[in-house]
């Protein structure tokens, strides 16, 4: 499959490796057509690795990943074009974290309103997944780094994207997902990051993940 990656950070570079390594074809997309951070990851991956602008990247994906900072992530998406994500999977996993008061970061949205949802209203035509933003990316492409076997939520308005998005995660090797509801319970996920960041704050490891014990 043709995945695009918008953003060229940690997230997006681990993500976009581990499926090429899973055997799809990678496009990773930024501001501009020759992004260094792009440029690396292309030269560590080979041949099914490649690089543009955000519109490029998606127009190439069949799939989008949404790997950029939560507070760029609009301006992505509208550089990336609605004619480009249009009728795709779009898989949220940006966070809306505030930085402007140091660590530890609060949300610029939350409460009665999530960035998955900002998301979907302003491209209606698009299939807005909310999904792996609890966990740290080598954790989001290898479930058992965590130690156990944890739990993985999904949020979107699509039951089709939903499923298309819970395969990903089971090649991942996230065994136990829930759905969690519509693009409205992203605000659930999104307000676990701040107990996210205290844990590992405390504890000084990333490499854990939440589990719902029944």
């Amino acid at each position: 499959m043709k995945i695009a990656i918008l953003g060229t950070g940690m997230v997006g570079a681990t993500i976009g490796s581990k499926l090429i390594e899973l055997g799809h074809e990678v496009c990773m997309g930024s501001r501009t057509a020759d992004n260094e951070k792009a440029a690396a990851f292309v030269a560590k991956n080979g041949p099914k690795a490649s690089q543009g602008t955000f519109a490029d990247a998606a127009a190439f994906g069949e799939v989008v990943f949404n790997c950029t900072k939560g507070e760029h992530t609009l301006d992505a998406l509208q550089q990336a074009g609605a004619a480009n994500l249009d009728g795709k999977t779009l898989i949220d996993i940006a966070n809306p974290l505030d930085f402007s008061n140091g660590m530890p970061p609060s949300l610029f949205v939350c409460n009665t309103d999530s960035l998955g949802e900002q998301i979907q209203r302003a491209f209606p035509g698009v299939r807005v997944v909310k999904t792996l933003n609890i966990v740290n990316c080598e954790v989001m492409v290898d479930a058992a780094r965590s130690g156990g076997d944890p739990t993985m939520f999904v949020s979107g308005n699509d039951a089709g994207a939903k499923a298309q998005a819970s395969d990903f995660l089971k090649t991942f090797g996230w065994n136990d997902i829930i759905d969690l509801g519509d693009i409205t319970t992203a605000r659930g996920t999104e307000q676990l990051l701040p107990i996210w960041v205290r844990t590992w704050m405390a504890t000084g490891n990333g490499h854990f993940a939440f589990k719902i014990v029944r």
